[in-house]
């Protein structure tokens, strides 16, 4: 007997979460007429619900080991929740405990100890975390997955001045990662060549970045600074309408390559583009050691490549 009732657990983080919507979208397509639950946590939830893979939507609070109650309260909602059958995208030692908390056991499909579709192979991390995924799901039948490109992720963009052709710059990331930042003064020079050929920069990050954009707007007032203005479900349909997009090993980078946005993703030493750089049908990376030494001519050449490929 099919499974019917199903339940999907994906908690985090924003990237990985990108890369695992072509696995939701391939769960819901093997599964057209199940009832499916995401588990997931709150930054997620309304990504999710706008995907319309899914008929519920829970909040995993993560309960912490000093919090009996909370572990309670979660063991008795899985158990409530009568899954026929549960899809482990997070794969981590946190959803191993929660496979432990059914009783009686679901039909699972992850790493898990005694799960019924175990993915043992030693290669299941050695690329991308859709690899994984891929790898994964075969083993439970799921064939055909592929990076969404989130064509369900709509937005007016009227109130942004772009002005066709436009690339969208992404120079920000992680503050506590400033060794996969490409500097300012490369990223305003990069704009200022992209300008001299007729694009637009279309500089975009969260409010805390806007430091970041307004020195590049500053070397490049040609440049269109958009940090703080956008929310983050505009980014897919500014890929769109995008000639190309050039930025760092950061989470936005993963909602524009799906989009088929040519795109250039720039890696240091520090992080395996093997393993972190997004899925999309036209994504490229360059890796330099130390990214305060690549030349902006190395990246204009290889974004303009990519862009007229």
């Amino acid at each position: 007997m099919p499974p019917n009732n199903i339940l999907v657990i994906k908690l985090g983080a924003l990237g990985d979460f990108v890369q695992a919507l072509g696995p939701m979208k391939a769960i819901r397509t093997a599964h057209p007429d199940a009832r499916i639950t995401l588990l997931t946590t709150k930054p997620f939830a309304d990504l999710a619900a706008r995907s319309g893979y899914f008929n519920d939507i829970w909040l995993d609070t993560r309960p912490k080991w000093y919090q009996p109650g909370q572990w309670m309260e979660l063991r008795a909602r899985l158990n409530d929740g009568h899954f026929t059958r549960v899809y482990d995208l997070q794969n981590n030692d946190r959803t191993g405990f929660y496979f432990s908390l059914f009783s009686p056991r679901p039909q699972w499909v992850g790493v898990a100890k005694g799960a019924s579709h175990r993915n043992t192979s030693p290669t299941r991390t050695a690329g991308r975390a859709l690899d994984g995924h891929i790898q994964t799901l075969a083993g439970a039948g799921i064939t055909g997955v592929a990076p969404d490109t989130m064509e369900w992720l709509t937005a007016d963009l009227s109130r942004f001045a772009l002005q066709t052709p436009y690339v969208l710059i992404v120079p920000g990331c992680s503050p506590k990662r400033p060794e996969k930042r490409w500097p300012i003064a490369s990223y305003g020079a990069l704009c200022n060549q992209l300008a001299a050929r007729g694009y637009q920069p279309v500089l975009i990050g969260s409010k805390d970045e806007t430091s970041i954009t307004a020195a590049i707007h500053a070397i490049c007032p040609a440049a269109l600074d958009l940090a703080g203005k956008t929310f983050l479900f505009d980014v897919v349909p500014l890929a769109r309408g995008a000639a190309g997009a050039v930025g760092n090993d950061t989470g936005p980078m993963h909602f524009i390559a799906p989009t088929g946005c040519p795109s250039l993703v720039l890696f240091s030493r520090f992080s395996n583009p093997v393993r972190h750089a997004p899925p999309g049908a036209c994504v490229e990376t360059l890796q330099h050691e130390v990214l305060d030494d690549l030349p902006v001519d190395a990246v204009m050449e290889k974004i303009a490549a990519l862009m007229t490929a």
